[in-house]
């Protein structure tokens, strides 16, 4: 007799999957009779599409099929159609207009998808509904990890590598080819700045960013009363907005719903990233009007009501589940300024690896771009706390910032550097619950660089206290000193001692050049090593010797093995001979015997000096 392999929840876990495999089977193949045939498109044939082009009331188009188009990629097939009606003889293909569903003999043949740009003529692409269908995956609720919202898809340091996920677009593909419809990406509380500060990556993405209208509420504020309603306001040809930030700053993706089953749904016919499962909002939309371009025109929409959750994105199409609520952040973004006051701001931020650091970043340079100036001498001192679920110790950043030009941007960018290195590792079961950024503005250049080092004497015995003072030099005169005192162990070897006093970049290299995400073994172990970075507000004194000293920068980094035996440093120095250890060994050449944190208040320290003693009987 079989017996499941697994315990008793498990197997019913199995069941209650094969069961929704069952049900799929079934209703693709009902829905099938409701589909028209890939096999009888040919020339000539005629249809209609449905779609919005002013608020929320769905209009039809005419469309004439020209020919099909086959392996446009790997086993994909495009039917080629020419568009008419409504508007769309001034504005040709509109972007928003992706998953626009068009309909032959009453039955449902695919979705509106890809254009030409600077087209003269409303010539589309359509995507097979069956395409779209067999190209989504939905995980069974039973086999899901509600508290694992990571899906392992790319890890690029977004916005700094987006050309690593970089899709075909309209705006960056030659006229005479056939590319997606590119995707608009409405940006409502942001600078226009802002906005441009990120538009050629955004349009490497197959994005058009432009600026956006919202009701400034976040979508957890927007739920409909119950999934029944979401379901019935949306049918085919509504307009929907996928949203990665809501509230007093809104990001959102707009497109049009191709098919609905049951409370699956179908959109835009394409990728948003096609990063596969995902776990994104939407909700739904209307327009607000449109705006011919020669290029691309497209639909300026504003998010409703909230609808659903994206679960799927795929090459071919978006698919999410009606009334499914998905998990987003709580994000606050406080700046208080002396000269413009006090500003706050509160949001609902995605909880995604590739999507929340681009997403942060770019809110964080819109708050300080909309309240703060962006050009001329300027610090920043930054307060950042990130919460998470499971016990997870919280990440805590403290820093400051100095400069002359762009600094918002270089902020937001080294902002979001710790919680990007914390993704980077993968870990499932690390979901964020509190997001917080606290900037305090000072209209100056409030920088320091470390001018010289002294020790209160060149020779020390073992035992002895020795005073090691810096002198900090900054503009307009400004300079003072700190001091810290090292006591010098009793039995200390006799020789040279070395002092070296640095800013927190210089340190934080020398520590943590060898360590990267993989290195710990766990995310509570990940967000200690990450919190021990160093802030630039203050200046540091290293002790340390010339001698070998071998420092484990994986689980355990900055634990050092000092002068071990000559047949033991051979071997740790040996890089072959890490394929022994799970843990990285880096070579250095100093061990460090103490160090000073010397805070210099609402100033950045920069440059560095080193001074020798000498440890004597």
């Amino acid at each position: 007799m079989f017996q499941w392999p697994h315990s008793g929840r498990r197997a019913h876990s199995v069941c209650r999957a094969l069961a929704a495999a069952l049900c799929v089977a079934v209703g693709a193949a009902a829905a099938s009779e409701n589909f028209f045939p890939l096999e009888k498109v040919h020339p000539g044939l005629r249809g209609v599409g449905r779609t919005v082009f002013q608020g929320s009331r769905i209009e039809q188009f005419q469309v004439q099929i020209l020919g099909v188009l086959k392996n446009v990629a790997p086993k994909q097939t495009i039917i080629l159609a020419r568009l008419s009606g409504g508007p769309l003889a001034e504005t040709g293909v509109l972007q928003g207009m992706s998953g626009s569903p068009v309909y032959i003999d009453g039955k449902l043949l695919g979705a509106v998808a890809l254009g030409f740009p600077f087209s003269k003529e409303p010539i589309a692409g359509i995507r097979p509904i069956q395409a779209m269908i067999s190209g989504a995956h939905f995980t069974p609720p039973a086999l899901a990890h509600p508290s694992s919202p990571w899906k392992f898809h790319t890890t690029a340091h977004f916005p700094l590598s987006l050309h690593s996920v970089a899709s075909t677009s309209l705006l960056s593909a030659p006229s005479s080819d056939l590319a997606e419809i590119l995707t608009p990406l409405a940006f409502s509380g942001f600078t226009s700045g802002a906005i441009q500060a990120f538009a050629s990556h955004l349009q490497g993405l197959g994005f058009s960013p432009q600026q956006g209208v919202s009701d400034a509420r976040p979508t957890s504020q927007r739920d409909s009363s119950a999934s029944g309603a979401a379901l019935g306001s949306l049918v085919p040809g509504a307009m929907i907005s996928v949203e990665l930030l809501s509230g007093d700053m809104t990001i959102a993706a707009e497109g049009t719903v191709t098919y609905i089953d049951g409370k699956r749904i179908y959109a835009f016919g394409h990728q948003f990233l096609n990063q596969g499962s995902t776990d994104l909002p939407f909700a739904r939309a209307h327009v607000v009007t449109l705006l011919p371009l020669l290029s691309s025109s497209f639909k300026i929409a504003a998010p409703g009501k909230w609808a659903g959750t994206i679960v799927s994105d795929r090459s071919t199409a978006i698919a999410g589940e009606i009334g499914l609520h998905g998990h987003t952040v709580p994000l606050t973004i406080s700046i208080r300024s002396r000269q413009t006051g006090s500003h706050e701001y509160h949001m609902q931020s995605v909880d995604d690896r590739f999507l929340t650091p681009f997403v942060l970043q770019s809110a964080l340079y819109a708050a300080l771009d909309a309240s703060e100036r962006t050009v001329g001498a300027q610090t920043l001192r930054l307060r950042e706390r990130i919460d998470f679920d499971d016990n997870l110790p919280p990440l805590i950043v403290r820093d400051i910032f100095a400069g002359a030009n762009g600094l918002a941007q270089q902020a937001a960018a080294r902002a979001m550097a710790p919680l990007q290195f914390i993704l980077d590792a993968g870990f499932q079961h690390l979901r964020m619950k509190d997001i917080s950024f606290t900037f305090e503005p000072i209209e100056a250049k409030r920088e320091l660089r470390i001018a010289q080092v002294w020790a209160s004497r060149r020779d020390v015995r073992p035992g002895e206290p020795i005073q090691i003072t810096m002198l900090l030099e900054g503009d307009n005169g400004v300079s003072f000193t700190r001091t810290a005192t090292y006591h010098v162990p009793v039995g200390a070897p006799l020789g040279p001692l070395y002092i070296t006093a640095s800013d927190a970049d210089l340190l934080n290299f020398a520590e943590f050049a060898g360590v990267s995400p993989g290195s710990a073994r766990s995310p509570a172990q990940l967000i200690r090593l990450v919190n021990r970075f160093r802030g630039s507000g203050a200046a540091y004194v290293r002790v340390w010797r010339r001698e070998p000293a071998f420092s484990v920068s994986g689980a355990i980094p900055g634990r050092e093995l000092t002068d071990p035996p000559p047949s033991v440093a051979l071997v740790l120095a040996d890089p072959s001979a890490s394929a022994a250890s799970s843990a990285t060994l880096a070579f250095s050449h100093g061990s460090s015997l103490a160090e000073f944190t010397l805070p210099a208040g609402a100033y950045a320290i920069s440059g560095s000096h080193t001074i020798e003693v000498n440890v004597s009987e």
